[in-house]
């Protein structure tokens, strides 16, 4: 996925708008409806990607857990000064999670996931104000997780395994706000990418010291992602030497993934209530800079000067009959882009999560879950300074204020045999 997600840092516009950084918090049901935690509860196959250790505790030999999202999300860019104001076209984005695992005995399980952590669009109005940052993106990705986990003690476990990750993306923007053909149409940059792959890995570990209280611990690894002989499209720019030439050329680059941290516990109370809360922690500082290279021989400099950030998770759950359980969710998620950097590639600040939904069995094996959540981004007046002239130190910024929230209803199934 070297080049895919080199173009989501680069032009990273959508999915930043309701996570950190660019990664999204949908990645099973049960979860999504407890604030999104799971690091340290078992009750389905979403443990792959929470924490595979936790699989060889499912009690039934095979569980399976799928579901789909709709994102429904919002960003209005306002600058009193100048007087101008824009909001995002209305998106939607489904992304998919589907679980399954196999406990082939009493310490031992394996496990399979497949989800979109990226599967997504946003369009702003045509000319902009911003449209020389960006116009519209549209983002799909699917990554594929085999894994593996083992009981080492009656209280302790392990799992893990590695990350395959495929998907496209299209992403278009002006090259400034003035620059036309002859014809009067904008010059513009387009840039399209599919069946781009990469590799990742996971590791998890949980600690059971009673029967009603879990400990769990999960770490993602840091990618070094390197894009080489990726499409540009240059169209609508003017017959000068002054200006890059209408056509296709390809580009370079290189850019960190942050390593990923995630530390839970849990604690079941009389058989009814569940609690849980983790604490993620994503290593950001490694973005510092995306540098592209085009084969046209110019290169395009972009500082993002992240900064790590947390994410603060609470959930409880409500076995409210044996039939029917109840959730109910909060998170705290810090943005990682700091005073200066606010581009509207990442129209993002601090935001409050608040979620809920429930789970209905049909049958002892079958269930249908349903969550949502909806998350407010705090209001911020910032602004990206994206270039200094090197004689004056005269620096270019685009600012202004931004107001951000979004909305996922889901529906999925769990399977157990």
């Amino acid at each position: 996925m070297k080049k895919l997600l080199l173009f989501v840092l680069f032009i990273a516009v959508t999915l930043v708008t309701y996570a950190g950084g660019y990664r999204v918090s949908v990645q099973g049901q049960r979860a999504i409806a407890m604030g999104h935690t799971g690091v340290a509860v078992v009750n389905s196959a979403e443990l792959v990607f929470f924490n595979p250790a936790g699989l060889v505790y499912l009690e039934n030999k095979l569980n399976v857990s799928a579901g789909v999202s709709g994102i429904f999300s919002d960003v209005i860019f306002q600058n009193e000064e100048l007087g101008i104001s824009s909001e995002t076209d209305s998106s939607l984005g489904t992304p998919l999670n589907l679980y399954g695992s196999y406990k082939v005995n009493d310490w031992m399980a394996l496990g399979l996931g497949v989800y979109t952590p990226y599967g997504s669009e946003v369009a702003w109005p045509t000319d902009w104000a911003g449209s020389h940052l960006v116009n519209n993106i549209e983002l799909a990705a699917i990554y594929i997780q085999p894994v593996v986990s083992f009981k080492l003690s009656k209280h302790f476990s392990v799992g893990g395994g590695p990350i395959f990750v495929t998907g496209s993306v299209n992403f278009n923007r002006n090259l400034n706000r003035t620059l036309t053909d002859l014809e009067g149409n904008r010059a513009n940059i387009t840039v399209d990418d599919s069946g781009v792959t990469d590799w990742g890995w996971s590791i998890g570990a949980m600690f059971t010291p009673t029967d009603n209280f879990r400990v769990g611990f999960n770490y993602r690894s840091e990618i070094i992602l390197e894009a080489e002989d990726g499409e540009a499209v240059f169209s609508n720019f003017p017959n000068s030497p002054a200006t890059p030439a209408n056509g296709t050329t390809t580009f370079s680059a290189a850019l960190p993934l942050p390593a990923e941290l995630s530390v839970g516990v849990s604690y079941e109370f009389k058989e009814k209530w569940l609690f849980a809360f983790d604490f993620n922690r994503q290593f950001w500082d490694v973005y510092e800079s995306l540098d592209i290279q085009f084969g046209t021989g110019t290169s395009s400099i972009n500082p993002r000067n992240y900064k790590n950030s947390s994410v603060y998770r609470f959930g409880v759950q409500y076995q409210a009959t044996e039939k029917i359980a109840l959730r109910a969710g909060y998170y705290y998620d810090e943005s990682p882009v700091q005073s200066g950097f606010f581009a509207p590639e990442t129209p993002r600040n601090d935001s409050n999560g608040y979620t809920g939904g429930l789970s209905v069995a049909i049958t002892p094996k079958l269930a249908i879950d349903a969550s949502f959540f909806y998350l407010r981004f705090e209001e911020t007046n910032e602004s990206y300074d994206f270039s200094t002239d090197p004689v004056s130190g005269a620096v270019t910024s685009f600012g202004g204020t931004y107001k951000s929230s979004v909305f996922s209803p889901g529906l999925g199934v769990t399977y157990k045999l």
